[in-house]
């Protein structure tokens, strides 16, 4: 397995694998034969950014049965999902903010991030494989109160696509052969909130990636946010919530009003 990070280094962003406190530099695409540059650098003498540019996240609501069963909602029988803009993505150690315009209660939800890796359109649950490129820990943050705010539109984009909302790296994991052993925990100020199996998901990574490929083509980089479990709460500002997957990441963003 390697862990693949972007990051800043001057007026330069760069890109490489990450061991210890190490990166190895790579040059050229990481998506498509990425090739080592023959140098490396110190962790500590950049700054990480999010790991890959993605054109879209897509994020799964309902995709785990035991949060279904505890809000009482029937099983879906396709993925129910939205969609985050680019311009909410922040990197590890980056700060979400609490908009402006907004007053409410705001969530984390602690959830694993599937990396594309090459170009996918309709292809089957046995193929999704070769078509994923890794794995990263993602904070999909929420303005829980706007979600029903109105009664005639659920306004799921709007609580979701504040500037700063989506939070994902600090890495990309690949060579996981297995996503279904994974766990993810979220940790609210040095408290544990969500621990819970990838095991449980309704619609497991592989069946995601061919079931959203049938809706729209999916681009290396996107990222699917595999949707959260029991143990989502609000946050308040001077908070700091991590999501930890073990053989994944360990992601860290303090919530700012």
């Amino acid at each position: 397995m390697k862990t693949w990070v972007r990051f800043q280094q001057g007026d330069a962003v760069k890109f490489g694998t990450l061991e210890g406190d190490t990166i190895s530099v790579y040059n050229g695409n990481m998506f498509d034969n990425p090739q080592p540059a023959g140098e490396s650098v110190k962790l500590a003498d950049v700054k990480l950014l999010t790991p890959c540019s993605p054109s879209k996240m897509i994020l799964l609501w309902n995709n785990f049965y035991a949060l279904s069963a505890k809000l009482g909602v029937a099983i879906p029988e396709e993925p129910l999902y939205l969609l985050k803009p680019s311009t909410a993505y922040i990197a590890d150690g980056d700060v979400v903010r609490k908009p402006n315009s907004y007053d409410g209660k705001v969530v984390y939800e602690g959830e694993l991030g599937i990396v594309i890796g090459k170009r996918c359109k309709e292809v089957s649950e046995a193929d999704a494989k070769d078509y994923i490129f890794g794995y990263t820990c993602s904070n999909d943050v929420t303005a829980g109160q706007l979600i029903q705010k109105d009664p005639t539109f659920a306004q799921w984009t709007r609580a979701k696509g504040f500037d700063t909302f989506g939070s994902f790296g600090p890495g990309i994991v690949s060579g996981i052969d297995n996503p279904n052993t994974l766990v993810i925990k979220t940790i609210l100020n040095g408290q544990e909130r969500q621990n819970y199996p990838v095991s449980d998901m309704i619609f497991p990574p592989f069946k995601l990636v061919s079931m959203i490929s049938h809706d729209m083509t999916l681009e290396p980089g996107d990222i699917i946010s595999c949707g959260t479990s029991v143990g989502v709460g609000s946050m308040k500002p001077g908070s700091t919530v991590e999501v930890v997957i073990d053989g994944v990441g360990h992601l860290v963003n303090k919530y700012e009003a």
